[in-house]
């Protein structure tokens, strides 16, 4: 197939706004056809209106321009287009390939039943089949159209993932096509308009492998080429279940505004289920583009690991450096100034970056970091280094007061640290650093007393070794 006729598209539900499986499937979509040469198409999808979210479509437009995946053509959208669902299901209707089934939602919801307490998936019995006449259990006439799922014979295809995939046809339902207020279903909409489109390859989420039988067999009733399908490997929790949109944590604009650079979350996306073969796991989007194969796609399900996105956030942020402009920086500014307000950042944020490994810490972590805007509050014991007096420990911070008060401020780490080892000598370390660090922070576990004082001015530095020698 030449590079030119390529032609893919993304197809989301305006039923929330872009979750991270949305991204993943825009992506590879977009990868695919940028590799190729071809056209990526966007298509709204918003036939179910009764689980419409109000601004859903446009985020999921925004969205896709913010991570710079931009659409050839569309967006297209499936509710302005209901004339030519129905010319087509009229057409189906003629070839015996469809059917109006006027069936009460209460049959159906009885039918449904019998099956659950026989334990066998339901099927619709085709009783408007051989029955198509409006009964009186119906509403005044209405009807849906039903597909006509051969009960014979059987479907097969090459998954360009999953590999061939063999669908018995009498364990298909005669699913519906058109609802009684005219709009189409999923399965019918997506095979009109993916023809009508000249789709040329649906790569789409695993979960529509069940439905894509029924999607060929459409296919095949009106006469149309089938496209080639990739079917994407399912996103899993840590604990290995389906990653669900309707979590809010996974919408990608929370990953954004949690302090996620664009392009490391792309880069995090692409690596869920696409190996690129080799150990390199930072790329750019161009890069991406350059290196995207549908070969290279795996069958398992990907592991949605927090901890691998905040490593290669990490490996962006030193790529791009962009200081306070980094969305990490944004967001621990505001959280700070939340609590604090107006502060600057300046001194602390290298310290935060080097101890936090990425925006999936911040809430947790950041409260570590508060002394340094706050005097600490601690208990006197915690001033204790392991089994030394109390009498000591005064001593070795009344030793650093007199030392700190000749200071020059601002001070280096290096020259703070320097000068306490030439009065510290031989002693023990631990007797005059712990003390000092925990005099500072309040913490057990914080950075270290030269560190925290490269930052403090000289007069909090001194008023909080004062304050540790009193609790003594």
């Amino acid at each position: 197939m030449a590079k030119e006729s390529v032609r893919v598209r993304f197809a989301p539900s305006p039923t929330g706004f872009l979750h991270v499986g949305g991204l993943r499937t825009a992506l590879f979509n977009f990868l695919f056809a940028r590799h190729e040469g071809g056209k990526f198409i966007l298509r709204i999808e918003d036939t179910d209106r009764s689980r419409e979210v109000a601004g859903a479509e446009e985020n999921i437009i925004q969205t896709l321009k913010d991570f710079k995946l931009d659409f050839d053509e569309g967006p297209v959208k499936q509710s302005q287009r209901l004339p030519i669902y129905k010319k087509y299901a009229d057409e189906l209707i003629a070839k015996g390939a469809a059917y109006k089934c006027y069936c009460s939602a209460e049959r159906i919801e009885q039918l449904k039943a019998e099956a659950a307490a026989s334990k066998i998936p339901f099927k619709y019995d085709k009783k408007c089949l051989t029955s198509p006449q409006p009964s009186p259990e119906s509403e005044r006439g209405q009807y849906v159209v039903r597909q006509n799922i051969p009960e014979e014979g059987s479907v097969e295809f090459e998954d360009l993932v999953h590999g061939k995939i063999k669908v018995e046809n009498r364990t298909l339902d005669d699913g519906i096509l058109l609802k009684s207020d005219g709009y189409p279903v999923y399965n019918f909409a997506n095979v009109v308009d993916d023809h009508e489109m000249g789709i040329t390859h649906a790569i789409r989420g695993e979960e529509f492998i069940p439905s894509t039988p029924k999607h060929i067999l459409l296919y095949r009733a009106f006469g149309w080429s089938v496209p080639r399908f990739a079917h994407l490997p399912l996103l899993l929790d840590k604990n290995r279940k389906k990653l669900s949109k309707r979590f809010g944590d996974v919408a990608v604009r929370e990953y954004v505004e949690k302090g996620y650079l664009k392009e490391a979350l792309l880069n995090f996306v692409a690596l869920l289920g696409w190996n690129p073969k080799t150990t390199r796991e930072i790329f750019s989007l161009e890069e991406l583009v350059s290196e995207f194969s549908l070969e290279k796609v795996n069958r398992a399900g990907a592991v949605f690991d927090i901890e691998k996105l905040d490593f290669i956030n990490r490996q962006w942020q030193k790529k791009l450096d962009l200081g306070e402009k980094d969305p990490m920086f944004q967001r621990t500014k505001r959280l700070l100034e939340e609590k604090f307000g107006n502060l600057t950042l300046e001194g602390v944020w290298p310290l935060i970056l080097e101890r936090v490994k990425g925006p999936s810490e911040l809430e947790t972590r950041l409260p570590e970091f508060h002394f340094f805007f706050e005097e600490p509050e601690y208990d006197a014991k915690l001033l204790i280094w392991k089994d030394t007096k109390s009498q000591e420990i005064k001593e070795s911070l009344q030793k650093s007061f007199e030392l700190v008060s000749n200071f020059q401020f601002p001070i280096s780490k290096q020259d703070a640290e320097n000068r306490f080892f030439e009065m510290i000598g031989d002693s023990d370390k631990g007797l005059f650093l712990w003390p000092l660090r925990v005099a500072f922070s309040g913490l057990r576990n914080s950075p270290g007393p030269f560190e925290i004082m490269e930052i403090l001015d000289k007069d909090t530095a001194l008023r909080r070794i004062q304050a540790a020698i009193e609790k003594l």
